[in-house]
This record gives structure tokens, C-alpha cells and sequence, in this order.
């Protein structure tokens, strides 16, 4: 039996042995890469890239997904049309027990300090 054919459509994903702290950190500094993760976890489900409503241009908003994508923190498919992203929550706290739940709390508590939502 052959396997299937790979598709364009299919994004590279690190493993979760690959997943790095440093990475995750990295992604995870950006004011808006972190508003995206805190959206995904408040939601718990997918979501679309146009869900999420950006003060950025789309090709910026699409770096974004991608840095979260190629560092593990979360992870995209394609649902026909629309581009899902969803957390890698089992992965990230399985490898960093707490740490997406502390950074999100965090996240929270400083928006609602800035008056950020």
C-alpha cells in the first residue's frame, strides 16, 4: 500500500520532541502573538486567521501565525477554505506543565491592568 500524497495545503509542524522552551518563549513575546494564544485559549476550540481581528496588515498577521506554528504553540489546518488554528496544549503541557496556563493568566491580568481587555 502506498501512502498518501502529501497535499501543498499540509503546514510543517515540529514534533513534540522538537518543541523548544526557547522558542515557545520567543513566540509567545510578541504583544500579538500572545493576544492570539490568549484568544485560543478563552475560546478552546479552532479557530480561523480571520477570527481574530489584527491591527496589523495581513501579511504581518500571517508572520504571526507562522512563528506560532513553527515554535509548537499551536497548530494549523486547513478546513477547506479557511486556515483553523488551534492550541498544542497537551504537547506544550506536557513538555512545560503550567506554563501556557501562567502565561495566559498573566496575559489577562496585565490587559485588564492596561485596560486592554
Amino acid at each position: 500500500m502506498t501512502s498518501p500524497a502529501v497535499s501543498s495545503r499540509d503546514l510543517p509542524h515540529p514534533t513534540r520532541e522538537e518543541i523548544r522552551l526557547e522558542s515557545v518563549l520567543h513566540a509567545l513575546s510578541d504583544p500579538m502573538r500572545l493576544r492570539i494564544v490568549r484568544e485560543l485559549a478563552s475560546d478552546g476550540d479552532e479557530l480561523a486567521c480571520s477570527y481574530f481581528d489584527l491591527p496589523v496588515t495581513k501579511s504581518t498577521s500571517t508572520h504571526h501565525f507562522r512563528v506560532l506554528r513553527e515554535s509548537g504553540v499551536v497548530r494549523q489546518v486547513y478546513r477547506g477554505t479557511a486556515k483553523m488554528n488551534g492550541l498544542r496544549r497537551d504537547d506544550l503541557d506536557g513538555l512545560f506543565p503550567g506554563l501556557l496556563d501562567t502565561l495566559v493568566d498573566a496575559a489577562a491580568r496585565e490587559a485588564a491592568r492596561l485596560g486592554a481587555g
